[in-house]
């Protein structure tokens, strides 16, 4: 692969509540455009946090300004912060916006994450719809979410099922003061009604042990319906990362292959899954080269040879060690100044990669084309 073309979408503005920009994806709509949704906070983790939209009729070359077309959304008298969207065009020209919002209101001026407990804040699934192109949105609906789950996370996007389902891949937490051990799972609630309900929970993905962490998880589903896992690992046990590890499901994720270990490390980005069955897939590799990264395969299946990998970003930083607590990789994660790529084909036959990028202080939203050929 080769870069073709590069830059930034979302500029930060240091010291003002558009500082820190982070949570990057785009999506493709019929008309052509692409839609860039980006999170903007005075930090990365503050009640004045929310979510821009840009557009680009050119492929990523210019973008415009940016708007915040998306309702505020708040649970029984609770004021709630929009952490993360991500967006899916559906048929009938409906764009579907899966997020997640963040309780500010039960715990006020405390952070997402509670360093002496790993608990999380109250968060909710929420999803919406716009029928013209991400200008209006609809009122937020809440998804429920299984009880056992605790606070969700949302680490992937929307996905279409090959029989017309729809799935939403949700990894769970601790309730705030919980100390007792943290058993991570990722599970799946699907919608057989196009997003209306939701329900009929499936674990993907669990260490009984409370030993291995599947941390963002990301997802995507192959031209014949495959749903394919790139996983972020943690090793509690021995306060590490593990390379990333592919799963994948022939059955709407109700089973799945062993984890393959991938050979290279940390955090994946979601999976650009073309129509001829390529796949490109970006991921940081924060403690080794400090770097964000992408490589190519033939098939969801196939390897991703070293021979395809170009590096979309190195940080001029010196880079933290990967031996860590889970309380100290919790609160590492808060000062991380680049990471959360996200792929997306394009109808070119490129694949556009975004990501966060920048220093503790501000951090931009960038983008890079990348050519197959």
């Amino acid at each position: 692969m080769k870069i073709t073309k590069n830059g930034i979408i979302n500029p930060a503005a240091p010291g003002t509540r558009r500082a820190l920009c982070t949570f990057p994806s785009v999506a493709c709509l019929p008309n052509g455009k692409i839609l860039a949704c980006y999170r903007v906070g005075s930090t990365k983790d503050c009640e004045d946090e929310t979510i821009e939209l840009r557009e680009s009729s050119d492929l990523g070359t210019t973008w415009s300004d940016p708007w915040t077309p998306f309702p505020s959304f708040g649970i029984d008298g609770r004021r709630c912060s929009l952490k993360v969207i991500y967006l899916a065009p559906l048929a009938g020209g409906r764009l579907f916006a899966t997020g997640m919002a963040v309780d500010r209101s039960s715990y006020p001026g405390k952070p997402l994450f509670n360093e002496a407990t790993q608990g999380c804040l109250p968060t909710w699934i929420i999803v919406s719809e716009s029928h013209d192109n991400g200008r209006t949105w609809e009122s937020w609906r809440a998804v429920d979410t299984p009880e056992d789950i605790g606070p969700p996370s949302l680490t992937s996007n929307l996905l279409q099922l090959a029989d017309g389902r729809l799935a939403i891949s949700v990894e769970s937490n601790k309730h705030y003061f919980d100390a007792s051990p943290w058993l991570q799972k990722v599970t799946y609630v699907y919608s057989s009604d196009g997003g209306r309900t939701w329900g009929n929970p499936v674990v993907v993905s669990r260490d009984p042990s409370g030993r291995i962490f599947n941390w963002d998880q990301r997802a995507g589903v192959t031209p014949d319906g495959a749903v394919v896992t790139f996983t972020w690992v943690y090793d509690s046990l021995g306060g590490e990362y593990r390379n990333i590890r592919r799963r994948y499901s022939l059955d709407g994720g109700c089973s799945w292959t062993e984890p393959e270990d991938l050979g290279f490390a940390d955090q994946p980005s979601r999976p650009a899954i073309f129509n001829d069955s390529r796949v490109v897939l970006a991921w940081v590799d924060r403690f080794r080269s400090g770097s964000i990264r992408a490589r190519a395969a033939d098939s969801f299946r196939d390897p991703f040879p070293d021979s395809t990998e170009v590096v979309l970003y190195r940080s001029q930083a010196k880079s933290g060690s990967d031996q860590t607590s889970l309380s100290e990789t919790l609160d590492e994660m808060s000062r991380w100044a680049y990471g959360l790529p996200y792929a997306e084909p394009l109808p070119n036959g490129e694949a556009m990669v975004v990501y966060y990028a920048g220093t503790p202080l501000a951090t931009d939203i960038c983008w890079a084309r990348l050519s197959l050929a």
